[in-house]
């Protein structure tokens, strides 16, 4: 609004103002650096997908070959109680990973983010580095610590603590070991930078008004970072479900994943009809879980906004 004086009296002159109702428009190159990643998705994602879908419907030739048709052979093949047993074994083994991960990774990340640099780089460049071993370099090197030749069995023989060493390797813990292991760096990266930004008054002022660094961790840092966890959890979920090689190498048949036998279908028995339909399975039921997941965490999410409103 402009005001004008004069000597006689007082203007108000009242300039238009133009409201954008549907805001301010994007720039050719917003849009631009919008459609190139919006591109490559649509190319390197879900052109495979619908690829290895219609596949998953195509009628096996005997001899390793297959040709195109739309038979549930496939499909229905993957409904058998044994496919079902593994889907199940499947899921159990990857939830609990993850939640193992979490678990450990959690507390990790927050005492790392509290140190000096000094301390706290050199932990940041050996997580990093551990992201340059391939799954096949981490399988095979757990298999050697878990198993009886040169294992940890035969230092805690030399400790006195066993009268003879034993192998850990095939079994399920191996391969729960060899899950987290795999997957605790990308959950500790995960969860860095937002505890990170988490302020350090607030932790102070709660050890100022009494409460231990312990209850301050579970009062005050876990449900700021709830979310977080729960991004993290599915990061690691998602993650060591699609793991094959870890199976194989530390599990017997028994302790295999789904992902596992996608590679021996494709693999060994040239089945390439039901391997895809296998991997549509496994990322159809991935998505379902991460999708409930995340539609219960924004449900509780908006609970809490109307509480704090009320």
């Amino acid at each position: 609004m402009t005001v004008v004086e004069t000597p006689a009296d007082t203007v108000e002159l009242t300039e238009p103002v133009i409201h954008d109702e549907d805001g301010p428009g994007m720039s050719w190159s917003g849009r631009i650096m919008l459609m190139v990643p919006t591109l490559v998705l649509a190319v390197f994602f879900l052109g495979p997908f619908a690829l290895m879908l219609r596949t998953s419907f195509y009628r096996r030739i005997q001899g390793g070959f297959y040709e195109p048709a739309f038979v549930l052979e496939s499909w229905s093949r993957l409904g058998s109680d044994f496919y079902i047993d593994r889907a199940l074994f499947s899921l159990r083994i990857c939830l609990f990973v993850a939640a193992v991960t979490v678990m450990f990774a959690f507390p990790f990340t927050w005492f790392l983010t509290r140190m000096k640099a000094r301390y706290q780089v050199p932990l940041l460049i050996m997580i990093l580095a551990a992201l340059t071993l391939s799954e096949v370099i981490v399988a095979f090197a757990w298999d050697l610590i878990l198993g009886r030749a040169s294992g940890i069995s035969n230092i805690m023989v030399w400790l006195g603590l066993m009268s003879e060493p034993q192998s850990y390797t095939p079994g399920y813990w191996a391969v729960c070991i060899g899950l987290a292991y795999i997957a605790f760096p990308y959950c500790v990266l995960t969860l860095y930078p937002a505890l990170s930004r988490i302020d350090r008054e607030l932790t102070e002022a709660s050890e100022t008004l009494g409460a231990s660094p312990l209850r301050t961790f579970f009062n005050v840092v876990v449900p700021l970072s709830r979310t977080n966890l729960v991004a993290a959890f599915l990061m690691v979920f998602v993650f060591t479900l699609g793991s094959y090689i870890i199976g194989q190498v530390l599990g017997r048949p028994e302790h295999w994943t789904l992902s596992v036998f996608i590679s021996d279908q494709a693999t060994y028995n040239s089945n390439v009809p039901f391997a895809a339909a296998i991997a549509m399975f496994l990322t159809a039921v991935s998505l379902a879980i991460v999708g409930v997941t995340t539609w219960l965490g924004s449900r509780q999410g908006r609970a809490r906004q109307k509480a704090v409103a009320v």
